[in-house]
């Protein structure tokens, strides 16, 4: 006998979603300072998080979720390009003690406050050079309703897991546009925890084994001192501006990234062997390019296609499969093309070309027309 599963169809938005699956995976503490478009986010938060604290400015939510993090409670908090450009600085202490937290940033048409109310996909360059060096947060992008679910119990794991913390970038339309979904979509979600150090000798927050990730104790405990050191210093947390110990242990923040690449990769790949143009697309996009690649494949066009949910540190991967193609298309929402100028170079390349727009989504059409360019 066959059983089939009753549909549970609701109609909703992906702010939802996220707030949903972070506090079941383990993000105990919301700390906002609401804006558009955003602002979903900041009210399930007040009604699903055990902690939820209105701070008056985004530096001053940054901050209070960096203190929240030495006691070992992950924070999260959402915002868009005004309030994220506050939090850069808070952002990058957090980076260089080890703090996990996980920052929502919703893209909106800009430059400076822009148009709240109007979507876009502009903020790339401003996640990417967030920290000062070249160090890169993880990113992941959500590009549908599942990824509501699981890339933001993704960024409570890495943020934990790594201690570092995480960037889940999204945009207005996701996470303000009701859908219909169906609830049995959604996977039972896996609590995460920090691993805390248990030895008897002296607390060293820095020292790591082969994995580059220091064991952490909260401030509460009395056992042994804690230091959360935001300046270069060495494995005991003390500052020792550029001896090589430091020097060293600041290193380690990027090689701990790139040893744990495959823990970070998450990617949807249609590949076609004979196809000879592939389509990246990320975020809202994505929900345009599947239905102009399915248009396109029912018209018996040969195209490949990959969504990139981790966008940084941009992962091998992505060049591994692109070079499997004579020719790449990047669709985004932006003027001049942004991933595809952080994937393969602000140099003209005749291999690869953009469809982008500004103040509007990127319509099917846009992507079919450019495939068949190139096929």
């Amino acid at each position: 006998m066959t059983h089939t599963t009753t549909s549970r169809t609701a109609f909703i938005d992906g702010s939802r979603l996220i707030v949903e699956a972070l506090v079941q995976t383990g993000a105990e503490v919301f700390v906002g300072y609401p804006i558009t478009p955003a602002n979903l986010l900041y009210s399930y938060a007040n009604r699903r998080f055990p902690t939820m604290m209105a701070a008056p400015d985004e530096i001053t939510a940054l901050q209070w979720m960096s203190g929240f993090a030495t006691l070992g409670k992950l924070p999260v908090t959402a915002t868009a390009f005004p309030g994220y450009a506050l939090m850069v600085e808070s952002i990058n202490m957090a980076l260089m003690m080890e703090l996990p937290m996980v920052v929502i940033l919703a893209q909106r048409l800009g430059p400076a406050t822009g148009t709240a109310t109007a979507g876009a996909q502009g903020d790339l360059n401003l996640v990417h050079g967030t920290v000062s060096g070249g160090f890169q947060i993880p990113t992941f992008c959500i590009s549908n309703l599942d990824d509501c679910w699981s890339l933001s119990a993704k960024a409570v794991e890495t943020a934990m897991q790594l201690r570092t913390p995480v960037v889940l970038l999204t945009s207005k339309e996701m996470v303000m546009t009701q859908m219909s979904y169906d609830l049995n979509r959604l996977t039972p979600l896996k609590k995460s925890t920090l691993k805390h150090y248990t030895g008897t000798e002296p607390y060293k927050p820095y020292h790591t084994d082969e994995s580059l990730i220091p064991e952490f104790l909260p401030i509460s405990q009395s056992t042994h001192q804690v230091r959360f050191t935001a300046s270069t210093h060495n494995k005991a947390g003390i500052l020792q501006n550029t001896t090589p110990e430091a020097l060293d242990n600041t290193k380690r923040l990027k090689d701990k990234l790139d040893l744990h690449a495959d823990f970070l990769l998450h990617y949807h790949y249609e590949e076609d062997n004979h196809a000879k143009v592939l389509v990246i697309s990320f975020d809202q996009t994505a929900q345009a390019a599947r239905e102009a690649v399915a248009i396109l494949r029912q018209q018996g066009t040969k195209v490949a296609h990959l969504i990139a949910k981790t966008l940084f540190p941009i992962p091998q991967k992505y060049y591994e499969i692109s070079a499997l193609y004579s020719h790449i298309i990047v669709a985004e929402e932006n003027l001049d093309g942004q991933y595809r100028r952080l994937l393969f170079g602000s140099a003209p390349n005749t291999n690869v070309s953009g469809v982008n727009a500004i103040g509007r989504m990127i319509h099917p059409d846009e992507i079919i027309e450019e495939v068949k360019k190139h096929e």
